[in-house]
């Protein structure tokens, strides 16, 4: 199982599956909330990847994350199609055997009736030896977790469900806090100063993102900081705010 890293940080990566992301059929829509919730609770998102809906690409992916991160998350390939091949792959990772779950197929006929529990669906149920199950209030098909690696579904109303589930049962860090300032100035007229503040700071994490205001047309510089360190917060963001007061001039 992965350790955390970087004084005690709980780290994860995750694991987007399927063709239709690669090929752009299908816009991903989870990266972004799985990065924010992980965020809100202490976990440190370090890595994604995209792989095909390939059994050795899923199994390589995963084995690799698994042993540098806290958790390893996977999006997309528990469905009830052919190229749902993500449950048997994670299967095959982890060296165990795969069969329909009574406890899977139970919660499948809280939605489905027996008699539409055809093979095609019944694949939904087919979970990892030793897994638990990730309940799915949306739809019920659950997805699971195997040591470190928690499998949910591409959907993303149904990816939520399942990440809350989950949630309260991993360990977690100190919550990242963060504080924006805005410049009213172009990125590169404020870069020196602010990197001079960042080497100042090294336990703050700053970042500078650039917009054009669509109220005036100008080019303005969103700075956010980040600690875990509420001092710290306070100490790099006030820093920050003197440089941009006196990068504006006199009012």
């Amino acid at each position: 199982m992965g350790e955390a890293d970087g004084a005690g940080s709980i780290t994860a990566a995750l694991v987007v599956i399927g063709d239709e992301v690669l090929s752009g059929r299908t816009k991903d829509k989870n990266i972004g909330h799985i990065a924010e919730r992980l965020t809100d609770v202490g976990i440190d998102l370090r890595e994604v990847r995209i792989v095909p809906d390939v059994e050795e690409d899923i199994v390589a992916a995963v084995n690799a994350l698994r042993q540098r991160f806290t958790y390893v998350f996977t999006t997309g390939g528990i469905g009830p199609t052919h190229d749902d091949i993500t449950a048997d792959s994670i299967a095959a990772a982890f060296g165990v055997s795969i069969d329909v779950d009574p406890r899977a197929r139970a919660m499948l006929l809280e939605y489905i009736a027996e008699k539409d529990l055809n093979e095609a669906r019944l694949r939904m149920a087919r979970i990892p030896a030793g897994a638990s199950l990730v309940v799915n209030e949306v739809s019920k098909a659950p997805g699971f977790r195997i040591g470190n690696v928690i499998v949910m579904a591409g959907v993303p109303r149904i990816m939520q469900s399942m990440l809350e589930a989950v949630l309260p049962e991993l360990d977690k860090g100190r919550p990242m806090l963060s504080r924006t300032i805005l410049a009213d100035a172009r990125e590169g007229d404020i870069a020196a100063p602010l990197g001079e503040i960042a080497r100042a700071f090294p336990e703050a994490v700053i970042g500078s993102y650039p917009f054009r205001d669509e109220t005036d047309g100008r080019f303005k510089t969103n700075l956010v900081v980040r600690s875990r360190e509420p001092a710290v917060l306070d100490a790099a963001g006030d820093a920050v705010a003197r440089m941009v007061e006196a990068a504006a001039g006199p009012g």
